[in-house]
């Protein structure tokens, strides 16, 4: 099976990231799509983030409906700093007779290099760029670009972050995020102070 790895913080989920994942999934015919909410990102100590519980209950809710969508607790469980390396280790061993594609923005390989061992990343998973707007694939050190797979994805105006604003400053953003995630913010009272 050929499992596509789609790991963030998800803070909220949103269509942005459905749209990305399910051409993803499409452009390189692979069997699904496997969520992974962090715990504590490396790169984000700094900032505040909604409990990893509630953020799983985002994903699983973004992606109810999809059967090549599915959605694992692994970071969240296990807690601590999210290393990508760790992950892929942990799926490795659990599917050890699968291709795992490790989807990443384009941007992130800029600085792929300060990852937790991205050699075995680069061993464990193929890497796959998905392309952002600003970034080329030139500007990737050309043994790191020799060894990922360049997808084209459209540009989706939707961040995490311009969702929290509008929450917190009474915008809408009902559109921006599937429905099931829209009502579980509305409901809980999400990102609202």
């Amino acid at each position: 099976m050929n499992i596509g790895i789609f790991g963030g913080t998800f803070d909220p989920p949103h269509i942005g990231h459905l749209i990305v994942a399910d051409d993803v999934r499409h452009a390189l015919k692979l069997d699904r799509i496997l969520f992974i909410p962090a715990s504590r990102p490396p790169h984000k100590r700094d900032r505040t983030m909604s409990p990893g519980e509630l953020r799983l209950k985002l994903v699983q809710r973004a992606v109810a409906g999809n059967p090549r969508f599915r959605v694992s607790d692994l970071e969240i469980t296990r807690g601590g700093v999210s290393y990508t390396v760790d992950t892929l280790e942990e799926l490795h061993r659990r599917h050890p007779h699968d291709a795992l594609f490790l989807l990443v923005g384009m941007d992130n390989l800029l600085t792929f290099h300060t990852w937790k061992s991205p050699e075995r990343i680069i061993e464990l998973a193929k890497i796959v760029a998905m392309t952002r707007p600003g970034f080329s694939v030139s500007r990737v050190p050309k043994a790191l670009a020799r060894r990922t797979i360049v997808c084209p994805v459209p540009e989706i105006g939707v961040s995490s972050s311009d969702i929290r604003r509008r929450v917190r400053t009474g915008k809408p953003f009902r559109h921006l995020v599937p429905e099931p995630v829209y009502e579980y913010i509305v409901l809980h009272r999400m990102y609202a102070r």
